[in-house]
């Protein structure tokens, strides 16, 4: 990313919260710069972060569009451990891989690594995620700071490599699995009827061509 989008994602506060109607404050940014979302979007930047945004787009600062929340008080997450049940599903949830655990073990949130998007909070299955308030009254860039934007940004994009890494190395394993299938069907199956072998090896088939095809398709963009 460059020019002016840089400069505006350089401004957000880099919590991630999909509050602005985007998939993260990069794609935010480059929605700003194409004239696609206004500059009153980010409940996190509050009033403080509408004025970044407006000084760098040389626009009228405008009040936060109310659709996308309110500005408030800096919150982070923590869990109930007497609930946590170790499902994963807020670890996958964290944009900023700030909660620590494994599979059926409890639960923790770094607090210091929180930056209080609440994408876990919908993910938890047994509501076990609390919010807690740790800025008292004050909010936007007044609760938050440039050295914890930066450091919720370096996160992001860590996790973001991290999972599209073990995405791939994912896929690739299911598709030399079913490679491996396909050479000798009849061996790896338990049916013996031709006809349902063939089926089975048209959809196999059918798969990796699938997966083959999303997966150009992620190395074109």
């Amino acid at each position: 990313m460059a020019g002016l989008a840089a400069n505006i994602l350089a401004a957000l506060p880099q919590t991630q919260c999909t509050r602005c109607g985007f998939a993260d404050c990069a794609a935010y940014a480059q929605a700003i710069e194409s004239g696609e979302a206004g500059i009153n979007q980010c409940p996190p930047g509050g009033k403080q972060g509408i004025e970044r945004l407006a000084a760098i787009t040389h626009t009228v600062p405008l009040p936060l569009n109310p659709s996308h929340g309110k500005e408030a008080p800096r919150s982070v997450m923590w869990i109930d451990e007497a609930w946590c049940i170790g499902c994963t599903l807020c670890i996958k949830a964290c944009p900023v891989d700030a909660i620590m655990g494994a599979n059926k073990l409890m639960h923790t949130v770094i607090e210091h690594y929180c930056t209080g998007c609440e994408l876990c909070l919908p993910a938890c299955p047994v509501d076990c995620i609390e919010v807690e308030n740790i800025s008292g009254s004050a909010t936007g860039w007044d609760a938050w700071s440039q050295v914890l934007a930066d450091e919720a940004r370096k996160r992001y994009l860590f996790y973001s490599i991290r999972r599209l890494r073990d995405g791939h190395e994912n896929a690739m394993r299911l598709e030399e699995k079913a490679v491996l299938k396909l050479s000798d069907l009849a061996h790896h199956s338990q049916h013996t009827d031709p006809v349902v072998l063939e089926k089975k090896r048209a959809i196999i088939e059918a798969a990796l061509a699938r997966a083959r095809a999303k997966k150009a398709d992620n190395l074109s963009r």
